[in-house]
């Protein structure tokens, strides 16, 4: 097959024949890179994106969860509102030692 051009069912049905040839011979692991051709691998990763969304498109590998976007997006906004907290204590420790020298001063 690596002679003709593969097209996207081609490479659909290249991991799906995989896991179910690994599945028939016992293994409980995903298709990998190494058991395709470099050829094959171009060509799944070319139509189909990176490796773990190419077994999500071909229906090996359960997708992602949509929910990850809205984690990232939850953690950035804790990250902020840290970073705006310690700025605000160290402005508050500054404006207090600037009064404390103040009051030394006079």
């Amino acid at each position: 097959m690596a002679a003709d051009k593969l097209t996207r069912e081609d490479c659909l049905s290249l991991l799906t024949a995989k896991q179910q040839e690994l599945n028939d011979s016992g293994q409980s692991r995903f298709p990998q890179r190494s058991d395709f051709t470099d050829y094959e691998v171009m060509s799944i990763k070319a139509f189909l994106g990176p490796w773990p969304r190419a077994l999500e498109a071909a229906g090996v590998k359960e997708p992602r969860g949509d929910d990850r976007l809205q984690k990232n997006r939850e953690k950035r906004a804790r990250a902020k509102k840290r970073l705006r907290e310690a700025k605000r204590a160290a402005k508050a420790a500054q404006v207090e030692q600037n009064a404390s020298d103040n009051g030394e001063n006079e």
